[in-house]
């Protein structure tokens, strides 16, 4: 061990090799304070880019006639809001003193203390101002041309009037994906299964179960709906050709995405490490038996998260079914639209299904986080 003697004499030590290590002594940080003033020249920019904002709203709002009190007390409020966006650029100017006065005196830990903090406050104004400009572009946008942006897809008389039949249509895309998810669970795992069946006496099995995932997997989602919507009606095939649309689509959306759920079953059957199989057959469980017990459990556990995820991407394909005339959310949008030359009511149904799959997805991301912490800690 080396003598404390070198640490204290700042002299130079001997190294494990031979030679000499010197001791260099503590660095004073980097002047950093540019960042506070850009930090500060950027907020104040921001900020009376907000006024400017608010106030071609305002007027915008003022030529259509649509100001009220409420709207101008929503101006009001962002109007005072908006200089909080200086705060931490303020923070940051003062810890860059708080530095300079740190390394005025030597004592490097407080300025690199100081330095630490000016520069997290200058990036903490940085984002918060590229979230206010990405807000100030779009209201800039939606107040362009006389609030033409607006008054197409976003006018409120419209919408009220409209909301309660679309939101009776949008119940048959709900009837639509809850059918056929039920239905794509049971037909992706037997196409799963199929798939991994062993032995040669099974590979004629295998084959069919690859091409029909391949094709489907690689046929898109309004193709199938068309062919089957259509094309079986005019088969006059007893019981089928009689069904309703909305029969159809769920027939379609079933071969469809149970080409994409059996892959993912596919996946987590095969990701169970093969002991399991082995001690399940050796204690004289069956194939079936190890698949029903022993396998598929594990597996479906793991497989939830890319299984919501395909049943969001579901949720949003029953917009499809307009294609052969079920009157669905969208369908009934696009009559209302075109009775009033207006897109408001399609930004409806957008904002309908925008609600039935943010939670979705935020329940995928949480179920993802969840497994990602069982696995650093060694769980199964």
């Amino acid at each position: 061990m080396l003598s404390n003697d070198y640490d204290r004499g700042g002299g130079a030590a001997p190294s494990l090799f031979g030679g000499e290590r010197r001791w260099s002594a503590g660095t004073p940080p980097r002047d950093a304070t540019g960042w506070s003033i850009t930090a500060l020249f950027v907020a104040v920019l921001v900020v009376f880019a907000t006024w400017s904002t608010l106030n071609g709203i305002y007027s915008a709002l003022s030529s259509v006639g649509s100001q009220n009190v409420v709207a101008a007390a929503i101006l009001v409020v962002c109007g005072v809001a908006a200089p909080l966006l200086l705060w931490p650029a303020v923070q940051s100017w003062r810890q860059s003193q708080v530095a300079k006065a740190a390394l005025a005196t030597g004592d490097l830990v407080a300025a690199r203390v100081a330095t630490a903090a000016l520069r997290e406050y200058a990036y903490s104004m940085f984002g918060y101002a590229a979230v206010v400009v990405i807000m100030l572009i779009a209201a800039q946008f939606f107040i362009a041309n006389d609030l033409a942006v607006s008054r197409t897809f976003f006018q409120v008389p419209l919408i009220a009037s409209s909301l309660e039949l679309t939101i009776k249509a949008f119940w048959t895309n709900i009837r639509i994906f809850v059918v056929a998810e039920i239905l794509v669970l049971i037909w992706g795992l037997v196409v799963a299964i199929a798939r991994l069946l062993p032995g040669d006496a099974a590979r004629p099995v295998r084959l069919i179960s690859t091409i029909y995932t391949d094709m489907f997997r690689g046929l898109p989602a309004i193709i199938n709906i068309y062919l089957i919507g259509f094309g079986i009606p005019l088969t006059g095939l007893p019981v089928l050709k009689d069904l309703a649309p909305e029969s159809y689509a769920i027939l379609a959306l079933t071969l469809t995405y149970g080409a994409y759920v059996a892959e993912v079953y596919r996946a987590g059957i095969e990701s169970i490490h093969w002991s399991q199989v082995a001690a399940a057959r050796s204690l004289g469980l069956s194939y079936t038996q190890t698949l029903r017990y022993v396998v598929v459990p594990q597996a479906v556990r793991r497989i939830i998260p890319p299984l919501l995820n395909d049943f969001i991407s579901l949720q949003k394909d029953t917009a499809l079914v307009n294609v052969i005339g079920s009157i669905d959310a969208f369908n009934q949008a696009r009559i209302i639209a075109s009775n009033h030359f207006n897109l408001s009511p399609v930004t409806t149904v957008a904002l309908l299904f925008i609600l039935i799959t943010i939670p979705q997805t935020r329940l995928v991301d949480r179920l993802i986080e969840r497994d990602q912490r069982r696995m650093r800690a060694g769980g199964n």
